[in-house]
């Protein structure tokens, strides 16, 4: 089983966009991308909607996302949302597949 929840971030003047290139620069996206259980961490960028941008986040299983959740990684991840003053909206899928 995989948990993939997708992560709607909105903003102003390009402040979604600001934010994912500030992660992925600061080296957070890569850090993610190494901790145990991470399956998937991929920002896009919508041709329909330029102030939202998509994370497409996938664990192996609720374990690992709970560790995750837990991590300082949240705290820096939370600041930057606050600094770039974001609107979060998530959806959640579970794959059965084994």
């Amino acid at each position: 089983m995989s948990i993939t929840v997708n992560l709607y971030y909105t903003g102003e003047n390009g402040n979604a966009r600001k934010f994912a290139e500030e992660m992925k620069l600061s080296g957070t996206v890569d850090a993610i991308r190494d901790e145990e259980g991470n399956e998937r961490y991929e920002y896009f960028f919508s041709m329909d909607d330029p102030e939202t941008v998509l994370l497409i986040d996938r664990w192996k299983d609720q374990d690992a996302l709970d560790f995750h959740h837990k991590s300082e990684m949240m705290k820096m991840i939370a600041e930057l949302r606050k600094k770039y003053k974001l609107r979060l909206r998530t959806e959640r899928y579970i794959n059965d597949k084994p």
